[in-house]
């Protein structure tokens, strides 16, 4: 079958740069998913994109679908004759619904009987017929929240668009998509090239863009020019280092088709605005990089990564520092104005903002969150004065003119301005820290008052919500709780508090009025501890791990984790699967015969058989040596030494009818296994990890 290369761009007006890059991702995976599902086979498959086009290169890609042989299976030979050997109606009807004639079918042997079949193939079809059609549908399924239209045109899109580029080897798919007819002629850079450019095959595309047309198709390559002349810019200019955020990076790739990095300077006095706010203002506001010295301190530079090669980068460079001076003159006027007015003076300015209304205001959340600090401050052996102090300030950098301005710096300018106004070390730093986790393995609050304020913030908010019945469903989230009970798990097991959700969650409840939802505190345990199976997919351990742990629902994420790890490797030991087995069977033989009804005082006078003997004798070595070690804590050695009742558990059900006639020696056999399986559930129900076949 023969092969050519595919090329297929889309030109538009500038796409919004934050999507670029996901808006070709889709577009390359829905071209690609679409040939798969059509059998066209096909080689390297590479994406292209710029602020003004989105395009996808097929290499080999074949010229058509494969041809695929087709079986009808019609009416059984002994019902397709009549006695005479005529066709019947059945063979008729099937061979005129098909378009042929009965002499044209095969006969099909099987053990059933013979059956008449009608055997063809099916031509492939070509790949230019199907192509426009597969670009169109994977157009129509980008994620694009809100489509435009624009002139008299029906088409709509994400922005306007002006041509379409469709080459098949060096032939011209010329089926209209999005009213453009394809051709082979591109456009260059929107100044430095404002012309059509011919692209011969598939294979020239990037080259005659970068030759001819000022343009870096390959988004991945422009990206790691910018970082690479960013960086050196900052090296040769100010001896310094260039900060890149990976989120700017991929924003600024997206604006930019020639990148040309520059460097500029704002005024020293700046720096005496906190760095953060000078970095938001220039990340967020005007796409810059900053540059830092040796001791990581803010240099008064920026670079900027212009779209063009200017015969004169000074203009270019004055434009940018004339756009910048207001911007960082308005953060140092922020800074200063909010100085003069301290945290604990903003409190009551609180109160007219809603947290939630049937919650009521941020003030009310404060004050809620104070109180509980204080008791997990206590708890967790910190100071609960400072836990209070720092919960009634959390929020009141919300009403500074920073933060109003840069609401990225909640949290970042409280901590400076606590520090400002002289308060403890612990309480400023919890300004900022009371937000950590802020995202999947991001660093973890510091202090034990920054802990206490994280953990209460998020509770008070999971409490309350659930408390009138708004919790979480299906992807709908305001308020993140998921993330809030991910983040407060993580501290506590990292940061190893001892904690009881159970505990802390009815202390969050007794600080609401008007909550509508029965047992609230236990939902929010219920809801949290689910959360646990996706912290430890993450970590790689099994889901059948944490269900095990989960059935016993301890309520203490310090413990459940310690068990979950015990558990893990108790997995490992070549004993588990058969003693996992083993307590399935026990399970399932003690919920037969009334599950908690059954002790576990075992009378060895009634022990009959040397192996429920052994089996009994070891079970009470056993319980002297890990009862201790459970309450300790040391779930992983007590696993470990019960491992070696593999042995003798092995044996009893190999010699021993559990079900004996005699009642006493049944239930005396009964109760033995109640106190084997007791034993490991002090841990977890090892009997749902998956068990020996």
């Amino acid at each position: 079958m023969a092969k050519q290369d595919f090329l297929v761009e889309l030109g538009v007006e500038e796409l919004p740069s934050k999507s670029l890059k996901p808006l070709s991702d889709a577009f390359t995976q829905g071209i690609t998913q679409g040939l798969e599902a059509a059998g066209i086979a096909f080689g390297k498959v590479e994406a292209f994109a710029t602020p003004r086009r989105m395009a996808v290169r097929i290499r080999d890609l074949a010229d058509a679908q494969p041809d695929k042989p087709v079986e009808k299976r019609g009416p059984a030979v002994k019902a397709a004759f009549d006695d005479s050997g005529n066709p019947t109606r059945a063979l008729t009807g099937f061979a005129t619904s098909l378009g042929v004639t009965p002499d044209q079918l095969d006969t099909l042997e099987t053990d059933k009987g013979a059956w008449l079949v009608y055997r063809t193939v099916d031509k492939g079809k070509p790949t230019v017929d199907l192509l426009p059609g597969l670009v169109d549908q994977s157009l129509a399924s980008l994620p694009i929240p809100k489509r435009m239209r624009w002139g008299a045109h029906r088409t709509e899109f994400v922005r306007p668009v002006h041509w379409l580029v469709m080459l098949y080897g060096n032939k011209v798919i010329d089926t209209p998509i999005m009213e453009l007819t394809p051709s082979n002629k591109t456009l260059g850079h929107r100044f430095h090239c404002p012309k059509a450019l011919i692209i011969p095959t598939p294979a020239d595309y990037e080259v005659v863009l970068e030759q001819e047309g000022y343009v870096i198709a390959d988004f991945a390559k422009r990206r790691e020019m910018i970082r690479s002349g960013v960086i050196a810019l900052a090296e040769a200019e100010a001896g310094g280092k260039a900060e890149i955020s990976e989120d700017l990076l991929d924003e600024v790739t997206g604006l930019n088709e020639w990148p040309v990095p520059l460097m500029g300077r704002f005024d020293k006095r700046f720096l005496e605005v906190p760095a953060e706010a000078l970095i938001s203002s220039m990340d967020e506001h005007q796409k810059y990089f900053h540059v830092v010295d040796s001791n990581g301190d803010m240099l008064p530079l920026f670079i900027t990564v212009a779209n063009i090669e200017s015969k004169d980068p000074s203009q270019v460079v004055s434009g940018n520092e004339k756009v910048i001076r207001p911007r960082l003159s308005d953060a140092a006027f922020f800074y200063e104005n909010d100085r003069k007015i301290r945290l604990e003076d903003r409190v009551d300015r609180l109160k007219p903002i809603v947290f939630q209304e049937k919650l009521g205001s941020i003030y009310d959340k404060s004050v809620r969150v104070a109180a509980l600090a204080q008791k997990i401050a206590k708890a967790i052996g910190s100071d609960p004065a400072l836990a209070e102090r720092a919960a009634m300030l959390a929020k009141t950098d919300l009403v500074t003119e920073m933060v109003l301005e840069f609401s990225d710096l909640q949290g970042v300018m409280g901590q400076y301005y606590a520090a400002d106004d002289g308060e403890h070390a612990d309480v400023a730093k919890a300004m900022n820290e009371q937000y950590m986790p802020r995202f999947a393995k991001d660093s973890l609050p510091t202090t034990l008052t920054s802990c206490a304020l994280a953990i209460a913030d998020r509770l008070d908010s999971l409490v309350g919500l659930f408390g009138i019945g708004q919790p979480p469903s299906g992807t709908r989230d305001p308020f993140a709780l998921r993330r809030a009970s991910l983040g407060v798990l993580r501290i506590i097991i990292e940061r190893e508090l001892p904690l009881d959700l159970q505990t802390c969650c009815e202390w969050a409840e007794e600080n609401f009025t008007g909550l509508t939802e029965q047992n609230t505190a236990s939902n929010v345990v219920d809801y949290m501890l689910d959360r646990f199976r996706a912290y430890y997919e993450e970590r790689g351990i099994s889901a059948e791990v944490f269900l095990a742990v989960h059935a016993r629902r301890p309520t203490r994420p310090l413990d459940f984790d310690r068990r979950v790890k015990a558990v893990e490797a108790f997995r490992q030991l070549p004993e588990a699967l058969a003693l996992a087995g083993a307590n399935k069977r026990v399970s399932n033989i003690l919920s037969k015969q009334g599950g908690d009804s059954v002790g576990e005082a075992v009378n060895s006078e009634l022990l009959q058989d040397a192996a429920e003997k052994t089996l009994a004798e070891q079970l009470n070595q056993q319980a002297e040596k890990v009862l201790p070690l459970f309450e300790q804590g040391d779930y992983a050695n007590a696993l470990q030494s019960l491992a070696s009742l593999h042995d003798p558990v092995d044996s009893f059900f190999s010699e021993v009818m559990v079900m004996a006639d005699d009642e006493a020696v049944r239930n005396n056999r009964l109760a033995l296994l109640n106190r084997l399986h007791n034993l490991f559930l002090r841990v977890a129900d090892i009997s749902l990890l998956p068990a020996a076949g």
